[in-house]
């Protein structure tokens, strides 16, 4: 049936069907190759050195300094446990320079020699005090309190030395004490317990606390 169209003829010379471009010729391919040739199979020349990657200086420091930290750690945990084991030869708190200055406070205290108590009390800031009236008249009150029980104290040994620091330790030890007349009666032998400070050569006893009794 006839209509507005005319039918449909193929193209071609002749009304002969237009033959397919050959694959891999130009008219395949009307767009341009975004290669200009041929890509290369190979890497022109020859391969360059491999780039070799060195460690970054500052892990190494970093290495260091965490060895250098565990080895000074090790050496810290080891004169704990030297000082714990040896006490009466470290930081100057031997047995025998614990006895003479605590003899000595006791002494002090019972012959009543104020500026003495004074000085081992003030923990090594006697000199420093310009008002000493105060620390004098506790040193004397502290002196009274011992004479009305003992007539005299010697120390006769050192129990124990519990270090705090290198200048600082707590002393527990025995002393055989003479009763002063009118007392109540004690024991012969008492233990007692002295903070001592250490200031250059010198042994300083800061307190001094009678464990059955109240601190002079």
């Amino acid at each position: 049936m006839a209509g507005p169209y005319p039918p449909y003829r193929p193209g071609g010379t002749e009304g002969y069907p237009v033959a397919a471009p050959e694959y891999g010729s130009p008219e395949a391919y009307p767009y341009p190759s975004p290669y200009p040739g041929p890509y290369p199979a190979a890497y022109p020349g020859p391969l360059p050195p491999p780039v070799g990657f060195s460690k970054p200086a500052g892990s190494r420091k970093v290495l260091w300094w965490s060895l250098l930290g565990i080895a000074l750690v090790g050496a810290l945990v080891a004169a704990v446990l030297t000082v714990g084991g040896n006490r009466t030869a470290t930081a100057g708190f031997t047995d025998s320079a614990s006895k003479a200055a605590i003899q000595g406070y006791l002494t002090a205290l019972s012959t009543g020699d104020t500026e003495t108590i004074a000085r081992n009390n003030a923990c090594g800031m006697f000199d420093a005090i310009k008002d000493r009236k105060s620390d004098l008249a506790l040193a004397r009150l502290a002196s009274d309190a011992f004479r009305k029980q003992f007539q005299r104290a010697d120390v006769t040994s050192i129990d124990e030395t519990v270090l705090i620091s290198s200048y600082q330790a707590q002393v527990l030890f025995t002393m055989k004490a003479t009763q002063a007349p009118n007392s109540r009666p004690a024991r012969d032998e008492e233990q007692g317990v002295a903070q001592l400070l250490r200031q250059g050569n010198q042994l300083l006893v800061c307190s001094y606390l009678r464990r059955t009794a109240a601190q002079y």
